[in-house]
């Protein structure tokens, strides 16, 4: 960070956090805020800025850092004379994250002589690629997704309903210590139809005898998670359509990992991505995307659904990917999703999970 602030000459830097954005703040000091938060970093020292109140002493127990301090009851104000505490008022400011714009326009308000400037593409490149701590800890919460994934392959059955399937889930790797991120998880006839992916939100849903389960599951230690997604077919052997979808799903994941090599462009991956298309399919989500320190790029669909141009980024030994084929028949009414995070090294692509990525069949 201090690299970061030299290079953009910045006396200051406020990296801004929430429960939608934890990432961020955690990374530089070790507290996932749930409420606007604050991480102010200068050379005269480093604070965080904490609301609600209560969740001050918990904040002191989590960070790395001592100067722990509530925001008052008007963050931007309390942040505005903090850096005027420290002759910072008139200084160029860096800038991390979504922040509000109330509490943004108190600052310009407070502090009319600061020149702020948007870091937040500075620190998402930062972030691209993990250091080997980073990967030890991404390590560990893979395992435990691994843990969770396999509980729920020996619960899965007819009679069991989405609500309790995901229960067990977040039960799994809770017990074992780690934190939660998501876990989407949902059901779905494979005859009928109607749900191509896992819900947000569970449903009470009771699984039946030719129903598949889907699952998306982010859990780990200390904000590092896993990312491992599974289509589980229930009480019956999946249909043609669906063996079909999970057979190209598998081929696109094996044809984009085998693309993943320090070097290649997000565009080569992109053309991995092709067969999708060319099995007369397409996607509802994302094929592939950046992990570990947010949603980061590249953030990849097929040819014939991408959303936006790619750049010209290429990718290091270090980044991470999840790749996550989420094939779905043309009409939308059916569809699998396989997938998981990989780490790039110098010789390829290696999973960071060990459940296997193929299509669960489960009595």
């Amino acid at each position: 960070m201090a690299e970061l602030m030299a290079q953009a000459g910045v006396g200051a830097l406020l990296v801004h956090g929430n429960v939608a954005a934890r990432q961020d703040v955690q990374y530089v000091c070790g507290f996932p805020p749930r409420h606007d938060t604050y991480a102010c970093l200068t050379e005269r020292g480093d604070a965080l800025f904490v609301q609600l109140f209560n969740h001050v002493a918990n904040a002191r127990e989590m960070s790395a850092w001592s100067d722990v301090r509530w925001g008052g009851i008007d963050t931007g104000a309390t942040l505005a004379r903090h850096l005027a505490a420290l002759a910072l008022e008139r200084e160029r400011i860096g800038l991390v994250g979504q922040i509000p714009y109330q509490q943004r326009d108190r600052l310009d308000t407070l502090l009319p002589g600061a020149a702020f400037t948007d870091l937040t593409p500075a620190f998402r490149r930062h972030r691209l690629v993990k250091s080997p701590e980073e990967i030890e800890w991404t390590r560990r919460g893979a395992a435990l997704c691994d843990l969770a994934l396999e509980a729920l392959l020996a619960a899965v059955r007819p009679g069991t309903t989405d609500q309790e399937l995901g229960a067990l889930v977040e039960a799994a790797y809770s017990r074992a210590g780690g934190h939660h991120t998501i876990c989407f998880l949902g059901s779905a006839s494979m005859a009928d139809g109607g749900r191509v992916s896992p819900a947000q939100n569970w449903a009470d849903r009771l699984v039946r005898a030719g129903d598949i389960v889907f699952i998306e599951l982010s859990a780990g230690y200390g904000g590092y998670t896993g990312q491992v997604l599974r289509t589980i077919a229930v009480g019956a052997q999946p249909t043609p359509l669906i063996q079909r979808l999970h057979d190209v799903a598998e081929a696109a994941y094996t044809a984009i990992v085998a693309a993943i090599r320090p070097g290649a462009t997000a565009n080569e991956l992109l053309e991995a991505a092709a067969l999708i298309d060319e099995a007369g399919f397409t996607v509802c989500d994302d094929v592939v995307h950046g992990y570990q320190g947010g949603y980061l790029p590249p953030i990849i669909r097929t040819p014939a659904t991408q959303h936006a141009p790619l750049g010209d980024l290429r990718l290091e030994p270090g980044m991470m990917l999840v790749v996550q084929p989420n094939v779905v028949s043309r009409d939308g009414r059916h569809g699998v999703q396989p997938g998981q995070l990989v780490l790039v090294t110098l010789t390829g692509a290696e999973p960071l999970h060990r459940v296997p990525l193929r299509l669960f069949v489960r009595p």
